[in-house]
């Protein structure tokens, strides 16, 4: 019985399961809209199968972008003492185990695409080219955050496609937003392999224009992300609740910057995962607060 949560485990750790907690956050954001615009989502009979879908979508993308990626970068993790104890560079995970693993879960974020309905099927190809397709940008750009940022980005709309079946501004505004809080975030994350991807050739913000500007750049990204936030809670007619929400968004974005500041890299694994994922949640409570709980105390 401990050799198979062993070896779950390992696969938890290879694809940094608990870092979900970023993007999940904003498929429920998509989700609250679509309810409060149109409450009779929930009256669907297929509301639970949409509520699975989406979920199992979301898990099974991040889990073989995740795995793609331990694959196509394992001789730098090897090499980067950082790196080195990753599973497939370890040994722990085989290559063939982790090619097997990453073609499992693209089969079964298909399907479940299809089985959400036709049009998200057909559009699956779409976050599977770009989420991958990540994984080999650092080889030749170093705007390769912003790739990582368009392929959480797309998650707001993608939950969109599903529900309703159509696309408006509301969901590309949500996608720009967590478009730059992705980028910005791993910029300050890329900073701790600055000189190791100068040595080997990788592109990265960090590497391309060193560390000062590249924290300035991150900050300008959340700057935008933040100023995209209050542009969709405008177009959306968000109440005052959200506003607060923001308020306090704007805050942990300050206060990452400020944790990491003056080059204090050993505090980027705190900013990246604590920070970064309260970010997410805050948004995803206080939209929901504001549009379904809030109203009912009022």
């Amino acid at each position: 019985m401990q050799k198979p949560i062993r070896r779950l485990s390992d696969y938890l750790r290879m694809i940094k399961f608990s870092h979900s907690l970023f993007a999940l956050p904003f498929a429920g954001v998509a989700l609250v809209q679509l309810l409060y615009y149109d409450p009779s989502v929930l009256e669907r009979s297929d509301f639970l199968k949409l509520l699975a879908g989406i979920v199992i979508c979301m898990v099974a993308m991040r889990s073989a972008a995740m795995g793609f990626n331990r694959i196509v970068d394992r001789r730098f993790d090897a090499a980067n003492p950082r790196t080195a104890n990753r599973e497939i560079p370890s040994g722990t995970i085989s290559l063939s185990s982790a090619v097997f693993f990453v073609v499992l879960f693209l089969a079964i974020f298909v399907a479940a695409a299809f089985w959400i309905q036709p049009l998200a099927g057909w559009l699956s190809p779409i976050p599977i080219i770009v989420t991958l397709g990540y994984s080999f940008t650092k080889r030749f750009t170093c705007l390769c955050h912003l790739v990582l940022g368009l392929a959480l980005g797309l998650v707001p709309p993608a939950v969109w496609v599903a529900v309703a079946g159509t696309i408006t501004i509301e969901p590309l505004l949500w996608m720009l937003g967590v478009a730059f809080y992705t980028a910005g975030f791993d910029i300050l994350y890329a900073s701790q392999d600055l000189e190791f991807d100068r040595n080997v050739g990788l592109r990265s913000i960090p590497a391309r224009f060193g560390l000062s500007k590249a924290f300035w750049i991150a900050r300008s990204f959340h700057l935008l992300s933040f100023l995209t936030f209050v542009s969709v809670a405008l177009l959306a007619g968000t109440g005052w609740f959200f506003a607060f929400t923001l308020a306090v968004v704007g805050g942990l974005f300050v206060f990452q910057h400020v944790l990491v500041g003056n080059g204090r890299l050993d505090r980027i694994p705190i900013a990246f995962f604590n920070v970064n994922a309260a970010i997410s949640a805050v948004i995803f409570i206080g939209l929901l607060v504001d549009r379904f709980i809030l109203p009912g105390f009022l």
